[in-house]
């Protein structure tokens, strides 16, 4: 069974997929009342207005903290692999003095930028060469970029994986639900080369790396984001691919589940990490944001260590974390106390989102 996607570490750190801002998030959100990601990283409009986070001096004090503060942080941006497809990538980004780190991520996301020398073999930016961040607003959960004009200069064939990559890259912020588009102060209700629209906001429910497949009934269907493990050499990473699963409505995690199950449908040798005969034994229950699976044994790597391939619980919390109101994955086997990973570590508490990737808020 293969390993857990690998972390792409190159002493910077990662931002994601979505379109930031230069400075604060203007708009009714106030610094106090956005929430900071575990690496204390927020927008503010100026540095004169910076708040003071953990472990950091102030301005008029001589003293030196006995802790430097960290240089990198971990971000997820969303680049293009070798196949064309919009995918995440752990990097480390410098940390920010200033905080502006919505706008560092889509920064990392124009080719020929400073992401240029963190990129692994084989990936590439997404966003035009020369474009500019102008600013960022955030208001109840809606984040408006405002880029410079050579935002435009793309390929048609490219515009959906551009605006995927910067949704993406932005909602893995908690508190950033939608992403709209200025250009130099304009607002775009669509995007400026072949139309694609904008409206009110593009979230991650309009999908990525979409695939439409054969024999499929759309009335009698969801759209679902399905993550599943690609192999590149040495690396293993997870590919979103957004189709339609047969269900009766979103809340059919049985029906998502079994999707994982039967494997990828595209023909892009995504790897299928399950085993045969793995099944559900119960339906899903999902309470306080927490989903409980039950499964047979046949989902054990080993049954005599009572082990799940790390892949497998990575494709599982991934995929259903990005379901509406799903915090965290709990993982039963039935006659089996206690269940761990290819490490032997003991998963003791319902697996979340931040195991595998950084998360936080702006």
């Amino acid at each position: 069974m293969r390993k857990r996607s690998f972390i792409i570490t190159v002493g910077i750190v990662s931002a994601a997929i979505g379109l930031t801002g230069c400075g604060v998030f203007q708009g009714e959100q106030t610094l106090e009342e956005m929430d900071k990601p575990p690496e204390e990283a927020s927008l503010t409009d100026n540095l004169d207005e910076m708040t003071e986070g953990e472990g950091q001096e102030t301005e008029d004090t001589d003293t030196v903290t006995e802790e430097a503060e960290p240089t990198t942080v971990e971000r997820q941006l969303y680049l293009l692999d070798a196949n064309g497809m919009v995918v995440p990538q752990t990097l480390e980004l410098p940390q920010m003095e200033n905080k502006e780190v919505a706008k560092q991520a889509l920064e990392y996301l124009v080719k020929d930028g400073p992401v240029t020398e963190l990129l692994p073999d084989g990936f590439e930016a997404v966003l035009p060469a020369g474009t500019t961040i102008n600013s960022l607003n955030l208001k109840e959960g809606i984040l408006t970029v405002d880029v410079s004009e050579e935002f435009a200069e793309y390929q048609a064939e490219d515009e959906q994986k551009i605006l995927q990559s910067m949704t993406y890259t932005l909602t893995q912020f908690e508190n950033v639900d939608k992403v709209k588009l200025q250009i130099n102060g304009e607002a775009k209700n669509e995007m400026p080369v072949s139309g694609t629209p904008i409206g009110t906001g593009v979230s991650r429910a309009n999908g990525i790396n979409i695939y439409n497949g054969d024999n499929i009934d759309l009335l009698d269907s969801e759209a679902v984001t399905l993550y599943y493990p690609y192999q590149q050499g040495e690396q293993v990473y997870h590919v979103p691919v957004t189709q339609h699963v047969e269900t009766e409505d979103v809340e059919d995690y049985a029906s998502i589940v079994q999707a994982l199950i039967e494997g990828p449908s595209l023909d892009l040798d995504l790897l299928h990490v399950f085993n045969a005969g793995t099944s559900l034994t119960a339906e899903p229950k999902i309470e306080d944001g927490v989903l409980t699976l039950d499964f047979n044994e046949n989902i054990l790597n080993s049954v005599e260590d009572a082990s799940i391939a790390d892949e497998v619980m990575e494709t599982l919390v991934l995929t259903l974390t990005d379901q509406p109101g799903v915090e965290a994955v709990d993982v039963n086997v039935a006659d089996v106390e206690q269940i761990y990973n290819e490490a032997g570590t003991a998963y003791t508490e319902p697996v979340t989102k931040s195991t595998f990737v950084p998360t936080g808020n702006l």
